[in-house]
């Protein structure tokens, strides 16, 4: 039996990215960035008025009450912005090109229009509401970072320098298996006595998604030896990563690595000392990597947390580590010591402090959803008190 420090740099040597693909920018959310995005284009593309309003020349509001000549509208967009002389002006709009001759704007809201003059007096601010071309980047500006992943706020960037592809990481693909007789889909349970709904594939299936792994498949075995062999080679097919879900313990009919057996399944490592998750894998099958992840549905989600999440970000393009955020937050109550094993305990974050669940055991699902963070207990570590900090990483 391994650390968790050592299973995690197991992991951090076999996450490689996997290779690099051009995505339609309308299919890229979540994705990671494989290279340096730059700027196609100038933005905007030439001076444009940052108001509703008026362009003027400045030299003809040098004395008010002025009252000038609408020789033109601009709209944003208009291809030709055109040209205004002295003593006249131009209605224009939020983002319309600026007419040449003009070097300011100035906001409709002070000033008067009759028919086809505009009126300008009083006090105006001295604001020229105008964004200069290229203001915000110019072409070849580079507006995104590789590995960054595309969230809302980075498409936005790349589709405003004018990309419809960009250049991505490849996700892993990920076939998931549920492993366990007892099994059955949700919203049947109540139907089958002794049945239990396969809450797990539901959660492991979304976590997969939510840190860039690609589900291709998801499938619930009865333990039956060959046929779990049967679909563990078909599983290693297309998948970059098999996740297995239970079957890992010492039990008659706990066939998870056995049913890989056949495709020349390589450890890596099994077990390591964590509470909950000791009975977590990491192998190779066919050059395919294969999980083993507990059957208890809290054990099962703390361990992908801590090492499937590290995982799935390397193969897609990113650094293991940074799945692993750890930080430090006060306690809120007393914590228990460690124990044999390090141990992750589920909490709540309440007012800038840690209150530890009540209900810890590794099967729990209610308690689950209540938990927005792990709290890191080393081997043997002494009781918290009140107030004492404590490492925790988001979950």
């Amino acid at each position: 039996m391994i650390s968790f420090d050592e299973a995690l740099a197991i992991i951090a040597a076999q996450a490689r990215p996997l290779g690099r693909e051009s995505v339609n920018i309308v299919e890229a959310a979540g994705r990671r960035l494989a290279e340096d995005l730059p700027a196609r284009i100038d933005a905007p593309d030439r001076a444009v008025s940052a108001m509703d309003g008026y362009a003027v020349r400045e030299a003809d509001l040098a004395t008010l009450p002025a009252t000038l000549k609408i020789a033109r509208e601009n709209f944003a967009g208009a291809a030709d912005a055109g040209t205004i002389g002295t003593r006249e002006c131009a209605r224009i709009f939020t983002g319309a090109p600026l007419p040449e001759g003009a070097d300011r704007v100035i906001v409709q809201e002070v000033v008067t229009r009759s028919g086809d003059s505009a009126t300008f007096a009083g006090e105006l601010s001295k604001a020229r509401h105008i964004r200069a071309k290229a203001s915000d980047f110019a072409e070849g500006d580079r507006l995104l970072d590789a590995g960054r992943i595309l969230d809302p706020r980075a498409l936005v960037a790349a589709a405003g320098g004018d990309h419809d592809q960009v250049p991505c990481f490849r996700q892993p693909c990920v076939h998931l298996l549920s492993t366990g007789d007892e099994l059955t889909a949700p919203g049947t349970a109540s139907m089958t006595p002794g049945a239990i709904p396969n809450s797990l594939s539901v959660g492991i299936a979304s976590f997969a998604s939510a840190w860039g792994g690609s589900l291709i498949a998801s499938e619930t075995l009865p333990d039956q030896l060959a046929d779990m062999e049967k679909a563990a080679e078909d599983s290693l097919r297309d998948a970059d990563v098999v996740l297995i879900t239970g079957g890992a313990s010492v039990g008659e009919r706990d066939f998870a690595k056995r049913m890989f057996a056949p495709a020349g399944l390589e450890l890596l490592f099994e077990k390591v000392a964590i509470k909950p998750g000791k009975p977590v894998w990491l192998g190779r099958a066919q050059g395919r990597l294969v999980m083993g992840l507990p059957g208890n549905p809290t054990s099962a989600m703390v361990t992908a947390r801590l090492l499937l999440a590290p995982l799935l970000t390397g193969l897609g393009g990113g650094v293991p580590q940074e799945a692993l955020r750890w930080q430090k937050l006060p306690l809120a109550s007393q914590l228990a010591a460690g124990g044999a094993r390090e141990n992750f305990v589920r909490a709540r974050l309440n007012d800038g402090q840690i209150s530890p669940l009540g209900n810890q055991d590794s099967s729990a699902q209610h308690s689950l959803a209540n938990a927005d963070l792990l709290i890191r207990v080393p081997k043997d570590a002494p009781a918290y008190a009140s107030g004492d900090e404590v490492v925790v990483l988001p979950f």
